[in-house]
């Protein structure tokens, strides 16, 4: 697949935007790392951070540690202060907070593997959703390569299996955010060659103005659209 004058366009709408939440600016700087091109977003992200954490949130901080990670930068204070949050088995006994502060520790080569028993034992149907299912994949599958075994496996794998079971006819599921959380948490689980229908979709839905997405989402879902095309564009997985 040929994503050239989709990343192409899509830059040039970016560059019109004002952004400056820290959830904007943490994907954009992995973007723009993954496609290797000139990447301002990080200087103003790590501008944001203040003491030891971003915004004094465990999911900013998370985003923002895990980014700037993946460009080679960690911040030794930010990275305790995430571990600090974590009371007993979790972070705040929530899923999207332990979630992605699983994945920002595993980018920072931190394992912690309670945090993953915590998600598996207590993973039922509340959680039973797409987006939600592909962040707990996601945290999985980092933490495991930290401890160099296949404890998780069969419960990711059987996850994997019923986020692709749950998608649309034409690919995706229904959503752009939704859809590229769970084609990036499959391409980790070992699904790439399975997702082909699902990046046509991606690319079906790019409006002509340079975006993906709607209304005040768009500015995120072409930023995680550009991060899962640099992803299967690099057969990293």
């Amino acid at each position: 697949m040929y994503f050239r004058p989709y990343i192409k366009k899509s830059l040039e709408w970016l560059k019109k935007q004002k952004i400056d939440n820290v959830k904007d600016l943490s994907r954009l700087t992995v973007a723009c790392d993954l496609w290797g091109i000139e990447n301002h977003y990080a200087a103003k992200l790590i501008h944001k951070k203040h003491n030891s954490s971003w915004n004094n949130s465990i999911r900013d901080t998370s985003r923002a540690c895990s980014a700037l990670a993946n460009i080679g930068i960690i911040f030794p204070d930010a990275k305790e202060w995430l571990l600090n949050q974590k009371t007993d088995d979790s972070w705040n006994k929530d899923v999207y907070d332990t979630a992605y502060a699983l994945i920002a520790l595993s980018d920072m080569d931190v394992s912690e593997n309670i945090g993953c028993d915590w998600l598996i034992e207590n993973y039922d149907t509340n959680w039973e959703h797409v987006g939600t299912t592909s962040l707990v994949i996601t945290a999985l599958v980092k933490q495991e390569k930290l401890l160099s075994s296949n404890h998780y496996q069969n419960f990711i794998q059987n996850r994997a299996e019923w986020i692709l079971s749950q998608s649309d006819k034409g690919g995706g599921w229904s959503y752009i955010s939704t859809s590229n959380l769970a084609i990036q948490a499959l391409m980790l689980a070992g699904y790439r060659n399975q997702l082909k229908p699902h990046i046509q979709w991606l690319l079906d839905n790019f409006n002509e103005n340079g975006y993906w997405g709607y209304n005040n989402k768009k500015v995120i879902a072409t930023a995680w659209s550009l991060m899962t095309l640099a992803l299967y564009n690099s057969h990293e997985f």
